[in-house]
């Protein structure tokens, strides 16, 4: 849905937020779930390897998070590349097909919920919010490093050979198809360094793309990203992009979430989302997340939502393990 203009771009998040009551709730980790209901991921694609063989399961995680008090969900298109498809022996216009699909089934997701809203409404009052409530669909992009699939999403180290130009290609065709697939907005998630952030506003402007966008970053140390580039610099990257709409952290440990908070608020006046894991740390080499040293735990971070909301957040979800019951258990805390 084009939007018509920067003042209608720069006014769409707040907007939505006031619509929803205050606050969003945005959807959880998706390749858990996946998993929890047979997937198998065992695959460069990861979650995107679904929208090949297994697209009902990809519309139930999405109704799964419906049901639990989502206000956005965002597509199965984290690890979907045309170059990713291509390596499995699909052709442009098929991987190009598959892009457009993820977005399909979210939007028909969202059909599906709203219609069993309406069919038998008393099944819907659990959180107590409004029955009808606003619902948007995100077209997910993950970075560069998650095509690799060699963890390098989590260290930010792409090598010398990796460019600024080198990121607008590679990431071009697939924004150019999500943008006019019939999502209501880009998330470009688990940003792992400053470089990535300039290819992507640059991308935005270059092409002129209507639809609005989030950007959002992952951190291990509560002040950096993960490549060691400052959060302040990367969130004034997003900040001076008009495109962007809100701003934040994901698949990032909670305990981290509220300094990044603080430190974004001090650059942007977007609204920030935060969406953390659940406090474990991913071992690119294994591909296994392991439980943190140390003291920290943080398993079940819906009691800190509150102390977020204060520091400045607006939007609030998940991301790598957690559940569509910490997405229930985040909906009922932000109505209290």
């Amino acid at each position: 849905m084009g939007l018509g203009g920067a003042e209608e771009t720069s006014s769409f998040m707040s907007g939505f937020i006031q619509k929803c009551g205050g606050y969003v709730v945005l959807d959880g980790g998706f390749a858990t779930e996946l998993e929890r209901h047979g997937a198998d991921l065992n695959d460069p694609l990861w979650s995107a390897k679904c929208l090949i063989d297994s697209p009902h399961l990809v519309r139930r995680v999405h109704l799964d998070y419906l049901d639990a008090g989502a206000n956005i969900i965002s597509t199965a298109s984290y690890q979907a590349t045309i170059q990713g498809f291509e390596a499995k022996g699909f052709s442009k216009e098929e991987a190009e097909a598959l892009l457009r699909k993820s977005v399909e089934i979210a939007c028909e997701a969202r059909e599906i919920y709203h219609d069993r809203c309406t069919k038998d409404s008393w099944d819907f009052m659990e959180s107590g919010r409004n029955l009808r409530r606003p619902i948007l669909v995100a077209a997910s992009v993950g970075s560069y490093g998650a095509y690799l699939a060699d963890g390098s999403e989590y260290s930010g180290n792409y090598g010398d050979a990796v460019t600024l130009d080198t990121l607008k290609e590679f990431h071009r065709r697939r924004v150019q198809i999500l943008a006019n697939s019939g999502a209501d907005l880009i998330a470009f998630e688990t940003i792992p360094n400053k470089l990535e952030a300039k290819a992507y506003a640059e991308l935005l402007e270059e092409e002129g793309i209507e639809i609005p966008a989030w950007f959002s970053f992952n951190s291990k140390d509560g002040t950096n990203v993960v490549s060691g580039d400052p959060i302040a610099e990367c969130t004034s990257i997003a900040d001076s992009c008009k495109q962007v709409v809100s701003v934040g952290i994901n698949c990032t440990p909670p305990r981290f979430i509220h300094g990044l908070i603080i430190s974004m608020r001090k650059v942007t006046s977007k609204p920030v989302l935060i969406y953390p894991n659940s406090g474990e740390t991913y071992d690119g080499q294994t591909k296994q997340w392991v439980k943190s040293s140390g003291d920290h735990v943080d398993e079940d971070f819906v009691t800190y939502i509150g102390k977020w909301r204060e520091a400045g957040a607006s939007l609030f979800g998940g991301c790598c393990r957690t559940t569509p019951k910490t997405i229930r258990g985040i909906s009922m805390a932000l109505c209290l």
